[in-house]
């Protein structure tokens, strides 16, 4: 064997060579794979596609191309690797599921939410999509440094201009070695909005932004897919470490169906969701009889949108599945926030503040290079221009000289040596055409020059002054997200174990409407205007065939609302909770917000500020039945989500009416016939949760009880008809009896006025309004309504048309607050729905 052989051997230690080895690879994957660069929110990869197109001229006003001729030329030029792994990253850009602002426009199939994937790439085309030529847009003005490529036969950007904040837009995810990150995408506008308060901050007030300042811009991320994202907790800890889990959940509605069934409609998934896989899980959930109560699975997702119907059993709660399926799918999912990018070439978790003031002082350097480049163009041209201005002045001259002169260079430093001029402005004087010395390109000549001395001062007063170059920057990026920028498309719902959520809501003043069919909606007071008597009212709420608005009253958003049932169940929540909706619009379906069972309906809702009870404060029930009960607020302070029993109840009846009172007043109850009886509070004697309750009024065969009120409400009882007659009576006019009578007559009804719908105790400030079966809302002052005695009709309060009936009556009236506090928001939350503050 050759000795001279194992002189080539050389003995190393394997375990410092591998370590060598390995952190050569990790270091290339960090920096020049797996991770965005915090200036323009783009990897390696990402950028050589981007850059190979604009040299291929592939913008958004040009065809499309085949993606196999962008692949091959991003792998030929830049990116030695996989044809596969350049052609995955250009369809993620290119996918409007996956890329909250896509980068590239496809043409073809370019996969979809269900997990399919693209056409492979010499099917499909591709063009860059317009707002990625924001990304690109300076490029050629030295903007940016430039590197050799590979093999050093092209020059290829270290980074693109960037000119809206790419990485928080659309956001990006990687797995490096050690590290990994998973920044979600954003709203444009909002990014944009807190650039721009950090530009007015540095320029207005000379000081740096508070990361509080940001929050209050940036409500969360955007998500391309939708979705809900479950409190602000999660969002608040992402934005103040870089790190944290935040709860995203699919957007879902339960519909109502025809044959009394119920079904789960799902709209929007959260982010990353397969669809497909998604359905599959159920699938298999209800198979494995994980869950109970699905009949029936179907995609009914098309071009409008996308639409998952679950249909539920009669007998099943479809709030309890709906839980099932947040628990077992990724019906909700959690996003691991991971806010990890390349600053400087070293990997960082950075903060939202950070990253912003990253991208901030990247667009600093863009603009100064640019206006740097600009200012050196514009001299040139400007001094090229004094030189052809010096020659026309003195044109004879100069025709002399190079007509005399033996060949170009002799005539260029003949007109140097005459007119002390520089090389470049001889050598455009010699290159002058003859038309130049027409009068109009002489004039031409000297505007052109005067522009550029504006542009030449203009550019040098950005580059002596920052705040002049940041509110350059402003009035770009503002510009930007004018054209490109959409509203949000995920909306940050409530989580009922993030405390922080109710202290981010204000206190405010709200008007819950509830129909009869079952739907709710929490808008704004100043929605409803008065009215004289007999005028043709507001259209209140788009309703259903045979919906009208049940209860409508004044409340603060943080109170709780206590929902009570005709099966004499009870559900609480705050107000809001209840979506915010406009005055014409149907609202949400209660079932979507409380776990009710299949035919419970609520009957009465009751708006409660805990930390002001007493323990002399009372929740007091009436049926339709004419049976009543008195119970201690305190038991209801813990109700479930399941809700817990209030009364129990005979078959055949319901409960239609609850009060909350201080066992001082009087009970007026009102029948459908047009009875009514007074008595005592004092005559009902409190009982637990459970118990059924008294006999309150006797009722003749075919009445029930319609109203219920407390004398304290007001001096005079108002008593409404269903054909829109009615009239006020002084409440001393109804005397106290003993519980368990018939009453008195307190309406007069004829075929004129149909039977009574409603009665409400109120006094001459108070206000009422009227809702019919059409969902028309008139408000009266109650001083506009006759006084009248007790066995009359009343006047016309509300000119219906032809079977259009009053469906119910609700009261309002705001008024300061009293000395003890109970209404600290100024107005009294007074409809016949919860305690007066002055009883």
């Amino acid at each position: 064997m050759d000795e001279h052989i194992f002189d080539k051997v050389q003995e190393v230690d394997m375990q410092k060579t591998m370590e060598n080895y390995y952190i050569d690879y990790a270091m290339s994957v960090i920096a020049s794979r797996a991770l965005p660069d915090v200036r323009d929110g783009l990897k390696p990869v990402q950028r050589r596609i981007l850059y190979s197109m604009i040299e291929l001229n592939n913008g958004p006003d040009k065809p499309h191309r085949k993606c196999a001729r962008i692949v091959g030329d991003t792998m030929g030029k830049y990116h030695p690797h996989g044809d596969s792994s350049i052609y995955e990253a250009l369809v993620k850009l290119a996918q409007d599921f996956n890329t909250r602002y896509p980068l590239v426009d496809g043409h073809g199939n370019f996969g979809s939410v269900d997990g399919d994937g693209a056409a492979a790439m010499r099917y499909t085309e591709a063009r860059l999509s317009k707002i990625s030529m924001e990304m690109t847009r300076d490029l050629n003005k030295d903007t940016v440094d430039f590197i050799p490529n590979f093999d050093e036969t092209e020059k290829e950007p270290t980074v693109l201009p960037s000119r809206y904040p790419n990485l928080l837009c659309n956001g990006t995810s990687g797995i490096a070695v050690g590290m990994a990150t998973n920044i979600p995408p954003h709203n444009l506008r909002e990014v944009i909005g807190a650039v721009v308060k950090m530009i007015d901050n540095k320029v207005e007030e000379d000081r740096d932004t508070t990361i509080e300042e940001i929050l209050d811009i940036v409500k969360g991320p955007d998500f391309p897919t939708g979705g809900t994202i479950i409190g602000k907790l999660g969002i608040e800890e992402a934005y103040r470490t870089g790190r944290a889990k935040i709860k995203v959940r699919a957007v879902t509605n339960i519909e109502p169906m025809n044959n009394g069934k119920n079904r789960i409609v799902v709209t929007e998934l959260p982010y990353m969701v397969n669809k497909a896989k998604l359905i599959e899980k159920i699938a298999e959930l209800v198979r494995d009889k994980k869950i109970d109560g699905i009949t029936d699975l179907r995609d009914e997702s098309d071009r409008e949108g996308m639409r998952i119907a679950i249909e539920l059993r009669r007998d099943v709660n479809p709030n309890i599945v709906l839980n099932q399926l947040y628990k077992h799918t990724q019906l909700q999912d959690t996003f691991g926030v991971i806010m990890l990018a390349l600053v400087d070439n070293q990997p960082k978790v950075l903060n939202l503040y950070d990253m912003l003031k990253y991208y901030l002082l990247h667009q600093e350097e863009v603009v100064t290079r640019r206006t740097k480049f600009d200012l050196n163009k514009a001299e040139e041209r400007a001094h090229i221009l004094e030189g052809l201005m010096i020659a026309l002045d003195n044109i004879d001259r100069v025709i002399s000289i190079i007509r005399g002169s033996a060949n170009v260079q002799i005539a260029k430093e003949s007109l140097i040596a005459e007119f002390a001029l520089s090389e470049a402005q001889a050598q455009a004087i010699v290159d002058m055409r003859l038309r130049a010395l027409t009068g109009l390109e002489r004039s031409k000549l000297e505007a052109e020059l005067k522009e550029l001395h504006e542009k030449i001062k203009e550019y040098k007063a950005i580059l002596a002054d920052k705040k002049l170059l940041l509110g350059v920057i402003k009035n770009e990026i503002s510009e930007i997200a004018d054209k490109y920028g959409d509203d949000r498309r995920t909306s940050i719902g409530y989580d009922e174990y993030d405390i922080s959520m109710e202290d981010l809501i204000p206190d405010e003043p709200c008007v819950i409407a509830r129909t009869n069919l079952g739907y709710v909606k929490r808008m704004t007071p100043d929605n409803f205007k008065s009215q004289h008597r007999g005028g043709k009212g507001i259209k209140g709420m788009q309703t259903i065939d045979d919906d009208y608005i049940k209860d409508l009253f004044m409340t603060t958003s943080h109170h709780v609302l206590t929902f009570f049932t005709n099966t004499g169940r009870a559900y609480k929540l705050k107000a809001y909770e209840i979506p915010e909706a406009s005055r014409t619009s149907r609202g949400t379906a209660i079932i979507n917000l409380l776990q009710l069972a299949p035919g419970e309906t609520i009957t009465a809702v009751v708006p409660v500020k805990i930390d002001t009870l007493q323990d002399t404060d009372y929740l007091f029930m009436a049926t339709k039945k004419g049976i009543v009960k008195k119970t201690p607020v305190k038991e209801f302070a813990n109700i479930r989500k399941t809700g817990i029993q209030a009364i129990n109840l005979r078959e055949d009846d319901e409960l239609i009416e609850v009060k909350l009172t201080d066992d001082q007043a009087e009970i007026l109850m009102v029948t459908m016939l047009g009875q009514c009886i007074r008595f005592k509070e004092t005559d009902v004697r409190p009982t637990g949760r459970s118990a059924m309750g008294v006999i309150g009024m006797s009722l003749m065969d075919e009445d029930e009880v319609v109203g219920v009120q407390v004398s304290t409400q007001g001096d005079t009882m108002l008593i409404v008809s269903e054909n829109g007659m009615g009239k006020r009576t002084d409440i001393d006019e109804y005397t106290v009896q003993h519980r368990g009578g018939k009453g008195v007559k307190c309406y007069k009804i004829t075929e004129k006025t149909g039977n009574v719908v409603g009665a409400k105790a109120v006094d001459d400030s108070r206000e009422v309004m009227l809702i019919t079966t059409e969902g028309i809302i008139i408000r009266l002052q109650c001083s506009d309504i006759s006084n009248l005695g007790r066995i009359t009709s009343g006047v016309k309060l509300i000119n219906l048309d032809e079977g259009i009936k009053v469906a119910t009556i609700a009261k309002v009236r705001k008024q300061p607050a009293d000395e003890d506090g109970k209404d600290a928001e100024g107005f009294e939350e007074d409809t016949d729905k919860t305690v007066e503050s002055e009883d």
